[in-house]
């Protein structure tokens, strides 16, 4: 193995960033680290934004040739406290006393916990949308003055302030790789709040969410909103051609995405607060374009005993005993028309036949709703070793074009299975990612089986992916695992006869067991010396 690299020049600027950071961690457990650094993080952000904005305003009162010139000093004060010029842009409000620049001046004092805290306390209260997410705990015994002040140092690098100035996302990006850092350290708790950017990238290439409303139920930190606001921007879109709707059960990761999509300036309806999508649906009457989603696998202690005659078990009522079949229909109950919806879920989904699964799975299909199906390789989740795979729903395949301007070609009664289970590659020792060669390749088979007339027409490939129909499916007791359907990789023929390939290989064959003949009597009769006096 190669030795690690102890220059933080020869790295990019988040994994020095992120070296330091963890330097500072000492033995504070890596989940509850997490809050404490992506908190600073965000409240760097906003500050930083604030700042920017008010130097900018800065220049512009003392520009005679600016609509905002002020000629004496009080009226130019008067627009740098202007809170309504900060907000008109999607600046945050940072009361003085309570910005970076003021925290940094005191990072090495006894109480800099206390004045984060005051500084969090602050920034809520100005900040109605902010409301109960901020983290304000860093007055605890455990956080010393020597890691909170290091980590104050460490976010105030002249590299990340330069890079800031440069107009790039910059802080957004820190933001999500100490996401996937901490979901690693993390192990098998990181699913709760972290979904694998190869995978979340694969979702938004074969859904395209051009604009449109998105929503994620399961919302985590937010990474599927990330990446649908990504792929619309390097397609040439506008962020604001899509609404994003989510919803999130756990407080702290609640919290956690409000943060990550501040931090990226995406505008999000998390709901008024914290809730489960199951028993408090934050957005009844939502009926998105796109659902993205990665729900918990095969939780059991979900509460279906209490939903039984619920009006979304349109297929049947799943079992209390596992939620995959009821996180599938809430979103297929939260799905327009015309919308599509990708979600992973474990291999179980695609054979399970207990406690009434079998039946509703049946139903799906009959039901036309089953567009496509993915095999993913093992090892893509932090901590989590089963395989996974992909469901991408529909209630129509006519062909239409859709709301986003997608043109499909009409697949009534065929499903797409695609078998991704060989791809990808080890990033380390436990943890396999999708290169984005990977990730384009399963995106444009979907795409070109959809219709798109800018890719190649869809063949199928064997071992790869089938187009199947629902008779088909049907026949194999509608189980939906791809590996059933694709069948074997085809060997490009070597041009040599079967009966002298079969002739050759026999010959092959004896001659090694000959010589292995030859090899156990050469150590018989060494061994018989050795006991020879």
């Amino acid at each position: 193995m190669a030795a690690r690299a102890t220059n933080t020049s020869a790295l990019g600027l988040e994994a020095a960033l992120w070296e330091s950071a963890n330097r500072l961690r000492s033995s504070m457990d890596a989940a509850e680290y997490k809050h404490v650094v992506l908190g600073l993080l965000f409240l760097k952000y906003v500050s930083d934004k604030f700042e920017f904005r008010q130097q900018r305003l800065a220049e512009l009162v003392t520009d005679e040739s600016s609509d905002y010139f002020m000629p004496t000093e009080d009226a130019r004060q008067a627009v740098l406290e202007d809170r309504d010029e900060y907000t008109a842009e999607g600046v945050f409000w940072v009361p003085a006393g309570h910005r970076w620049s003021d925290l940094r001046k005191v990072a090495k004092q006894t109480d800099i916990g206390q004045r984060i805290d005051a500084a969090m306390e602050a920034i809520e209260k100005e900040n109605p949308s902010l409301k109960g997410v901020l983290p304000k705990n860093y007055a605890r015994r455990e956080l010393t003055a020597a890691t909170l002040g290091g980590l104050i140092d460490t976010f105030s690098r002249d590299d990340l302030a330069a890079a800031e100035h440069s107009g790039l996302d910059v802080l957004g990006r820190v933001y999500e790789y100490f996401l996937a850092q901490f979901a690693s350290n993390e192990g098998r708790n990181a699913g709760e709040f972290y979904t694998p950017r190869s995978v979340v990238s694969l979702l938004a290439d074969m859904l395209r969410p051009y604009n449109g409303r998105v929503f994620d139920p399961c919302c985590g930190s937010g990474g599927m909103f990330v990446q649908a606001e990504h792929f619309v921007e390097t397609h040439g879109g506008n962020r604001n051609d899509i609404s994003v709707f989510g919803q999130e059960s756990n407080p702290t990761t609640w919290r956690l995405a409000k943060m990550n999509l501040a931090i990226r300036g995406i505008e999000a309806n998390l709901g008024a607060e914290w809730a489960d999508s199951f028993h408090d649906d934050q957005h009844p009457d939502l009926r998105a374009d796109f659902i993205m989603a990665n729900p918990p696998f095969n939780i059991s202690s979900w509460g279906g005993e209490r939903l039984a005659d619920d009006p979304r078990w349109v297929h049947g009522t799943p079992p209390p005993g596992n939620a995959n079949y009821a996180w599938l229909q809430t979103m297929l109950a939260h799905l327009s028309p015309t919308g599509t919806m990708g979600v992973v879920l474990a291999n179980g989904s695609l054979t399970v036949n207990s406690s009434g699964q079998g039946q509703i799975r049946q139903r799906m299909v009959d039901a036309d709703l089953v567009e496509c199906i993915v095999a993913l390789p093992s090892q893509l989740f932090y901590g989590v070793q089963i395989p996974v795979s992909l469901w991408l729903c529909t209630k129509d395949k006519s062909g239409k074009k859709t709301k986003s301007g997608q043109i499909r070609r009409p697949r009534f009664g065929e499903v797409l299975f695609i078998d991704a289970r060989d791809m990808g590659y080890m990033e380390n020792r436990t943890h396999r990612n999708l290169s984005p060669e990977d990730t384009a390749r399963i995106a444009d088979t979907y795409n070109a089986w959809r219709g798109d007339p800018d890719l190649p027409a869809y063949e199928d490939v064997p071992g790869f992916c089938a187009s199947v129909t629902k008779e088909q499916v049907a026949d194999a007791g509608y189980a939906l695992s791809p590996g059933r359907y694709v069948g074997t990789e085809e060997v490009a023929d070597d041009g040599e006869p079967v009966e002298e390939k079969i002739a050759r290989l026999s010959d092959e064959i004896r001659e090694g067991l000959a010589t292995r003949a030859g090899l156990h009597t050469e150590i018989e009769a060494a061994l018989e010396r050795l006991m020879t006096p």
